[in-house]
C-alpha cells in the first residue's frame, strides 16, 4: 500500500512526525507532501494566481509553498503520477476538528482534495487538553491511530466519502473507545475579535474562540472528545440539501 501524507500546520510540524509513524505502521511505501509553512484555517482553497514552489527536503518526502488542497494535488498529479497512491492521510492536526471546524479546517481539505481526486482519504486531529501537561501531545493519536485507520479500511470508502477522526487529549490509556459520530454544533456566539494595538497605537485584530463550556449533543464529534473517545465521523462532499429540495423545486415551478 501506498500512503501520501499531508496536513496543515506545515512540513516540520510535530504532528506530521506523528502521522509518518502511525503510517509506517501501515506499509513502508509512505510519501509526505506538506505545506511550507503553517496554513491552519486555510479551509479547501487552491493557488490560482500564485505559482507552486516544490522543494524536495528527503527521500519521499517534499514540501510545497502552497495550501494542503496544493499538496494533495501535487502529490497525487506529480509528484507520484507514475505510481497513484492508495490512500491519503491528513494530519495529524494540533488540536481537534470538530463541529464547525470541518468548514474552516485545511487538515479535512486535504483529506476533500484526494477524495476529489478519488483516492480514499482520512482526516485525523488531536485534541489537547490545556488543563493536563502530557509530555506528548499526540500520545493517544500515535498509540491508536494505525489500529483506527486499518478498521476504517476495512470498512471500506464510498464515493465521494472521506473520513475525520478525531483523538481525545488524554494519555493513550485513558482512552475509552471509539465512537462514529456525527458532525456536532458549537454556539457561535463563543466566535470573538480581539482588538489590540501594536507599538505605534495602531489596531488590529485577532479572531479568536472564546473559552467557555459546550453543550455536546449527544452522538456528536463533540460529545465523543468530551468522554475520552475517539470520534470518527463519516463526511460526504456532496452538500446538497435534500430536504429543501423539493421545496424550492415547488417555489420555482411556474419561474
Amino acid at each position: 500500500m501506498r500512503i501520501l501524507l499531508t496536513n496543515d500546520d506545515g512540513i516540520h510540524a510535530e504532528g506530521l512526525e506523528a502521522l509518518e509513524q502511525i503510517a509506517l505502521e501501515l506499509t513502508d511505501d509512505v510519501w509526505v507532501v506538506a505545506p511550507e509553512t503553517d496554513q491552519s484555517g486555510a479551509s479547501h482553497s487552491i493557488s490560482l494566481s500564485d505559482p507552486l514552489r516544490l522543494r524536495q527536503i528527503g527521500e519521499k518526502r517534499y514540501a510545497v509553498r502552497g495550501t494542503p488542497s496544493d499538496c494533495v494535488i501535487m502529490g497525487v498529479r506529480h509528484v507520484l503520477y507514475d505510481a497513484r497512491p492508495d490512500l491519503i492521510l491528513s494530519g495529524v492536526n494540533r488540536g481537534q476538528n470538530v463541529a464547525e471546524d470541518v468548514t474552516y479546517s485545511g487538515t479535512i481539505a486535504g483529506a476533500i482534495e484526494g477524495t476529489l481526486l478519488g483516492v480514499p482519504s482520512i482526516a485525523l486531529s488531536q485534541n489537547y487538553d490545556r488543563t493536563r501537561d502530557l509530555e506528548d501531545m499526540y500520545e493517544s493519536a500515535r498509540a491508536h491511530g494505525a489500529d483506527v485507520v486499518r478498521r476504517i479500511i476495512k470498512a471500506g470508502f464510498a464515493a465521494d466519502r472521506l473520513v475525520n477522526v478525531n483523538f481525545p487529549g488524554c494519555h493513550a490509556g485513558e482512552v475509552e473507545g471509539v465512537a462514529v459520530t456525527s458532525q456536532g454544533k458549537r454556539n457561535q456566539e463563543l466566535l470573538r475579535v480581539e482588538r489590540r494595538e501594536d507599538g505605534r497605537g495602531n489596531p488590529y485584530f485577532w479572531i479568536a474562540f472564546g473559552r467557555a463550556q459546550v453543550e455536546a449533543g449527544e452522538g456528536t464529534d463533540l460529545a465523543a472528545i468530551r468522554d475520552r473517545l475517539i470520534s470518527v465521523t463519516p463526511l460526504k462532499i456532496d452538500l446538497t440539501d435534500r430536504d429543501t429540495f423539493d421545496g424550492l423545486r415547488a417555489v420555482f415551478a411556474d419561474a
